[in-house]
């Protein structure tokens, strides 16, 4: 009886030291999963945010040209080429240019931490009336203006508000009836009498009117 109870007690030593050695097996085991797994999302996690390359696009330079292209005093191109590219006269466009800069704080010409300026307020409202002007994808302006897509929305957005604050009262309203008489005025001076506001290819049509432009110019009723 005493050596079958010593033979149980050693059976039940070996079944618990097998139960240790599996519990330990299993624990490694899943420690190493775990920690190759945790490692796997980590990896994953740093390639998606992955630092975009900076460029230096000079945008010192790049207000210098437009400066010497537009608004100096000898400048390159003359008032009738402004008024064309920009959609406005020289004297409404600094105007506008004026109000941002001092009313609007993303039009502040102001440095960043080492001192160095950033997009002047030229840069950035030309960057919007270009994009608005000729209907060009935001990046179209980079190469010229140096400034980035991303920027030059920025720019968008934040150049309507303005204008909407800044000149919402005096421009963006229905006519009143001095301004309906003036406008008819100066249609019928021009050959179309009774026209208020831009032609209207509905309503008069272009001997030559070119295919590439088509429907730019009609309204949608």
């Amino acid at each position: 009886m005493a050596a079958s109870s010593s033979h149980d007690r050693l059976d039940d030593a070996y079944d618990d030291r097998l139960d240790d050695e599996f519990d330990d097996a299993f624990d490694d085991a899943f420690d190493q999963k775990f920690e190759a797994m945790f490692n796997s999302i980590v990896n994953a996690e740093k390639r998606k945010k992955k630092k975009r390359a900076y460029i230096e696009r000079e945008r010192e330079q790049g207000h210098a040209r437009l400066w010497n292209d537009y608004f100096s005093d000898d400048a390159t191109y003359p008032s009738h080429i402004f008024r064309r590219r920009f959609r406005m006269n020289k004297d409404l466009f600094m105007r506008i240019v004026d109000r941002l800069s001092n009313e609007v704080p993303y039009f502040w010409h102001r440095r960043n931490a080492i001192g160095r300026l950033g997009l002047s307020p030229l840069q950035k409202c030309t960057a919007t009336i270009r994009m608005m002007a000729y209907g060009t994808a935001a990046d179209a302006v980079d190469e010229y203006l140096r400034l980035g897509a991303i920027t030059a929305l920025l720019c968008l957005e934040n150049f309507t508000e303005g204008i909407i604050s800044l000149f919402g009262d005096e421009y963006l309203r229905r006519p009143t009836t001095d301004d309906l008489e003036r406008l008819l005025n100066d249609g019928e001076d021009r050959g179309f009498p009774g026209m208020i506001g831009s032609i209207d290819c509905i309503h008069w049509e272009w001997k030559n009117c070119l295919t590439a432009w088509r429907g730019q110019y009609t309204r949608s009723f």
